[in-house]
């Protein structure tokens, strides 16, 4: 399981010109799902998500989790983040789980996030094409794998 961290001052999603999810300050989550991904990546990559001390304390140090500001979090499915381009210019995606399987593992990361805070916790629709707007603070910019 993959996902990019994004600290943002604020980040909505929308398809069909609906908005589908709205944060303030918080973090934005593009999440893919590796085929062979497990509960254990879930709760390895959430739970470290949740610890991540990238806000800033009082004497301006990240030092602080999301948690910790209680802010907001907004996840949206990415399966392009297992997209591979080693080999050609046209990214295969043959590392991505099937559509079944990651729209289950996308819901209970979903789950384990609401479950295991007391955040407001927004999302996209699952493979659904999206317009995703990220007001990056920082920028601050991570890249997790629970590999």
């Amino acid at each position: 399981m993959r996902a990019v961290v994004q600290r943002v001052s604020e980040s909505s999603v929308e398809t069909g010109g609906a908005v589908l999810g709205r944060i303030g300050l918080g973090i934005n989550i593009l999440l893919g799902i590796k085929s062979d991904d497990t509960m254990k990546d879930i709760s390895y990559l959430a739970g470290k998500i949740l610890r991540l001390r990238i806000f800033p304390d009082q004497d301006g140090k990240m030092n602080l989790s999301v948690q910790d500001v209680n802010g907001e979090i907004l996840i949206i499915s990415q399966f392009t983040l297992y997209g591979d381009c080693r080999k050609y210019n046209r990214p295969s995606y043959s590392d991505s789980a099937e559509s079944e399987t990651a729209r289950v593992l996308y819901g209970k990361f979903v789950d384990y996030i609401k479950d295991n805070s007391n955040l407001r916790v927004e999302t996209g629709v699952f493979q659904a094409d999206m317009m995703v707007t990220i007001k990056n603070d920082g920028p601050v910019t991570l890249i997790l794998d629970s590999r």
